[in-house]
């Protein structure tokens, strides 16, 4: 959750879970790559050859808003060096050697990538723990630049334009836009057999470019499986199961297709520049996860240290944090939310509660109370379908909401909504002690070793075992090579 408070309001009438979820530094390899460290200043006149000059203009609007979205800048020296170097030969493959871009590297854990018009481009520090050599993080740069030299984000804005979303399509390494409003939600079927066919114009260029600059053409259905796998075990779905959006080409089809446009381009038994030894040393060390600024998850407690408060959901919740809020669910068929809203400083909370924000609010069930020194105000609402307990709280003038939901409500329910809003307090010492950051660390695989005993190394990390094997692209009985390195998660 992102440490200052300034979404937009939420209008609860179903439940909705997004985990979606880089970094800029000054000019490196020259002229045409900026990788910025402050995020702050976008570059100016960052623009492909032969970009409508309006192009720019988008990408300058947009690209302090993504920086803010998205966690901020993550800043890692060795990082954005192999970056800027990959993002230089792609750029010479791609007939673009004269093109400004800025590319930046966003403190999200989230893995995905995007392109705005301009010459913008993003990339998150959890693709980077996810890739495990040289192509495949170019594979996802050339896909980036390929959308950005075809001008897909500019045409979707086009088309959408009479849909409300104007300018705010960003085109993501699976081909998603980071809307999720209502607007967009009913606009997605309209978009799909576009984005498709955004996507797998996109594989294609980018597979050439990366192909032409030396790397492994193979490289981009690897990396696709790699995520597909991922984004599985980060929804708790078997890996048989299609968690991506309608507008995408089905997972399976996409890598065949990579794989297929590989062999033609560059032949079957051609393999390019991997360089994983060194992708693994430059991405040594880097933050694993959530960053302690955007708060952390311990057990059942959230600390936001950069924001001073800690809450604790009852037994049977299991936290996700995003960029725009804390989710818990319960196997119950239980459910809360806990985001921020910005509220006039002069507005009472219980005036807030009823200004209409909420579904089905019970009027005359708002009531304002104190605990913990913090004030507070709390009521019912009730949908169809859905019974909600919402809090607002105030602290140091910023405003933070629970929503608890349910198909009914019952004692149990009550009792730990209530628990929860009590517990909502400002941090401790003792509080801040507990958050243990992770980060990317590397093993040596010694003669004797097998990847289930290295696996074993993340034990203390929930599902640790199979994120061993998926951030080492490898399966359970798969051997490895004595004195090759593995990424492994560890505590700082």
């Amino acid at each position: 959750m992102k440490a200052l408070p300034g979404k937009t309001m939420l209008r609860v009438t179903l439940l909705a879970v997004s985990l979606v979820a880089l970094t800029a530094c000054s000019s490196l390899t020259g002229s045409n790559i900026s990788v910025g460290r402050t995020g702050d200043n976008p570059a100016p006149n960052v623009m492909p050859a032969g970009a409508d000059p309006d192009d720019a203009v988008v990408g300058r609007r947009e690209h302090p808003r993504i920086i803010a979205a998205y966690g901020g800048v993550y800043e890692d020296r060795q990082a954005e060096i192999m970056v800027a170097r990959i993002v230089g030969r792609l750029l010479a493959a791609a007939n673009q050697p004269n093109a400004q871009f800025q590319v930046t590297i966003l403190d999200t854990s989230e893995v995905n990538a995007f392109a705005l018009p301009g010459g913008y481009i993003y990339v998150t520090r959890g693709i980077l723990a996810l890739a495990s050599d040289t192509s495949e993080l170019a594979a996802v740069l050339s896909h980036e630049i390929a959308h950005v030299t075809l001008r897909h984000a500019r045409a979707r804005t086009d088309k959408t334009r009479n849909t409300q979303i104007v300018d705010r399509v960003i085109t993501g390494i699976f081909g998603g836009d980071t809307s999720t409003d209502a607007t967009a939600n009913r606009t997605r079927q309209s978009l799909a057999a576009f984005s498709q066919n955004q996507e797998l114009e996109a594989d294609r260029e980018g597979i050439k470019f990366a192909g032409k600059a030396g790397y492994d053409s193979q490289a981009a259905a690897r990396f696709l499986g790699v995520m597909s796998r991922f984004a599985a075990f980060s929804a708790g779905k078997s890996q048989g199961d299609d968690g991506f959006l309608s507008s995408h080409p089905s997972t399976p089809s996409r890598i065949e297709t990579a794989m297929n446009t590989a062999r033609t381009m560059f032949g079957a038994g051609e393999a390019g520049e991997t360089d994983r030894g060194g992708y693994l040393s430059a991405i040594s060390g880097l933050t694993f996860g959530d960053s302690p600024a955007q708060g952390s998850i311990v057990g059942q407690q959230f600390i936001h240290s950069a924001s001073k408060f800690t809450f604790t959901v009852p037994r049977g919740y299991s936290l996700q944090n995003s960029q725009s809020a804390v989710v818990g669910v319960a196997g119950d068929g239980e459910a809360v939310r806990f985001d921020s809203a910005v509220v006039q400083p002069n507005m009472a909370l219980t005036d807030y509660l009823r200004s209409g924000w909420i579904a089905g609010l019970k009027a005359d069930s708002v009531v304002a109370h104190t605990y913990n020194g913090i004030e507070m105000a709390s009521g019912l609402a009730q949908t169809d379908q859905w019974f909600f307990r919402v809090a607002v709280m105030r602290l140091d003038g910023d405003v933070y909401r629970f929503i608890f939901a349910a198909k009914a409500d019952n004692p149990q329910f009550k009792q730990g909504a209530e628990a929860t809003i009590q517990s909502f307090r400002r941090t401790q010492a003792a509080d801040l002690n507990q958050i243990r950051p992770l980060s990317i660390r590397l093993v040596t695989a010694r003669a004797g070793d097998s990847a289930d005993g290295l696996a074993r190394q993340m034990a203390n990390i929930p599902g640790g075992r199979d994120l061993f094997y998926i951030l080492n692209n490898l399966l359970p009985g798969d051997r490895v090579t004595a004195g090759q390195r593995y990424k492994v998660v560890a505590q700082r």
